[in-house]
């Protein structure tokens, strides 16, 4: 199914948006545009735009506006169905954004901060695989080590505490602007729960059924 919808996903660290928008991705076949990943990706492959951005995600900044737009623009053809995950987070972001492509919804994931930190503070990744751990919801049933390949779990810099909280300073004054630029468009679901509630609640906000 094409949903032909251009799709906004914004919420603080650890709410949820690349749980919700993989879910919508493999029903709808949406094309998923996550600033996080491509960012990541590129820091794994040591591109020089990467490694600029590796600084200020180890900080819980911002990554600079010019350097995100450019990257989503390199990544967008024409048509819709769209899901934009991570970006805009910043009222220029969204600006320029308007310039590139018509948005239709902007669906706004609320979580607690302590739920937050709780979800962050507690993740693992795997080194070899890139499989995602919890330590209190999802734990690898051999510790400190991937069920997958065995590699070793590690916590990313932007996963502790400290960092988390700044990430939070960061959201709440840099892009919770964004909900009130979004207003006519804005959905507000509530992220806190299972899973697949989250998931009916936002598709039958969409319409999407």
């Amino acid at each position: 199914m094409d949903s032909g919808l251009n799709l906004i996903f914004l919420g603080a660290p650890g709410a949820g948006k690349g749980t919700q928008t993989k879910k919508l991705i493999d029903k709808y076949h949406f094309i998923h545009l996550s600033t996080g990943d491509l960012l990541r990706k590129m820091i794994q492959e040591d591109d020089p735009l990467g490694v600029k951005a590796k600084a200020y995600m180890r900080e819980g900044q911002l990554v600079p506006d010019a350097l995100i737009i450019d990257i989503i623009k390199s990544k967008m053809h024409q048509g819709t169905g769209y899901i934009f995950d991570g970006f805009p987070r910043t009222l220029p972001q969204a600006q320029a954004l308007e310039k590139t492509t018509h948005i239709d919804k902007v669906v706004y994931l609320e979580v607690s901060d302590k739920e937050l930190i709780g979800r962050l503070t507690g993740r693992r990744i795997c080194r070899n695989c890139g499989q995602e751990y919890h330590v209190s919801f999802q734990p690898s049933k051999k510790g400190m080590n991937c069920d997958k390949c065995g590699g070793a779990l590690y916590q990313r810099d932007d996963d502790k505490e400290e960092v988390i909280k700044k990430r939070l300073e960061v959201f709440k004054s840099q892009t919770a602007p964004l909900l009130k630029f979004y207003s006519k468009k804005l959905i507000k679901v509530d992220g806190q729960g299972i899973v697949n509630e989250v998931f009916s609640k936002i598709v039958r906000e969409l319409s999407l059924n």
